[in-house]
């Protein structure tokens, strides 16, 4: 498990999984696009959701949570990574946030 940049999350391409795993209630605010809405305490029974052959990028608020779920999943043999300081970066940044579904 890594700690990555937004700039790390931009360049990682199509083929990279986000999964964001704060509560319903902080996704409302805004999420990456096409990142997949996984609460924290829901990902390690809803891993099989996930494809182990393609990269898995971590996001919470701030990069504790999704740090200990990219740990978790990292120890069930996926590629798993956290974007350090999380969702409060990445607005802080400027950078583009859509509305979940």
């Amino acid at each position: 498990m890594k700690e990555i940049t937004t700039a790390d999350v931009l360049a990682a391409g199509p083929g990279v999984q986000i999964i964001d795993v704060r509560e319903a209630d902080e996704t409302a605010a805004g999420m990456i696009a096409g990142a997949v809405h996984l609460p924290s305490g829901s990902v390690l029974e809803r891993a099989g959701e996930l494809d182990k052959s393609r990269r898995v990028i971590a996001v919470c608020h701030g990069g504790g949570r999704s740090g200990h779920v990219a740990a978790a999943l990292t120890g069930l043999g996926f590629d798993a990574d956290t974007l350090v300081g999380g969702m409060s970066n990445w607005e802080a940044e400027g950078l583009p946030m859509v509305t979940p579904a």
